[in-house]
């Protein structure tokens, strides 16, 4: 069993431009540098249980690939003109993410950290740190499946996907 940490957390999920075969290339082909477009994480507290206590979501605005493949609109359900209508700049984004969070410890499943240092370093950015979860066996959406729990929205929502680690998280305090 994983120790979580003693007070409130954050539980965050990014997702990031990608491309059909991206994910077998390690993001290796011609121009396939993982930018966020969307950060979701929800403030979790330990009174009474594993509990929702706020909700955080930005859209982001990539910008060394500012049109989103095909394959990443299918994958997420955002679509160019959501990030047109209600993206930020990484910058924007970042910060109130880091608003958000304070001094609470953050966890994610998979390796979100790597993809926010690496397109700090890409952009000249200080980013928040990111303490990760490091079993990445199945997608955030696939957890609660996995452990007979209902689904909690759409799959690679960010936002969903990080409630979906909160409800995992609480299945496996009980």
């Amino acid at each position: 069993m994983m120790n979580l940490p003693a007070g409130d957390f954050i539980v965050a999920d990014l997702e990031y431009t990608s491309w059909e075969g991206a994910h077998a290339r390690n993001w290796g082909g011609p121009g396939e540098f993982r930018e966020i477009v969307q950060i979701g994480a929800v403030r979790v507290s330990r009174d009474g249980g594993l509990k929702e206590t706020a909700a955080f979501m930005a859209l982001v605005q990539p910008t060394l690939n500012p049109v989103l493949s095909d394959y990443l609109i299918d994958l997420t359900g955002i679509t160019n003109a959501d990030i047109a209508r209600a993206g930020v700049p990484i910058r924007e984004g970042l910060d109130g993410f880091a608003e958000f969070v304070g001094a609470l410890p953050i966890l994610t499943h998979g390796r979100d950290d790597v993809v926010i240092v690496e397109e700090c370093a890409e952009k000249n950015l200080e980013n928040p740190p990111i303490c990760a979860i490091r079993e990445r066996q199945l997608m955030s959406s696939e957890l609660p499946a996995h452990f007979g729990l209902a689904e909690t929205g759409r799959a690679h929502d960010a936002l969903a996907d990080a409630r979906a680690l909160v409800q995992v998280l609480a299945h496996l305090q009980r």
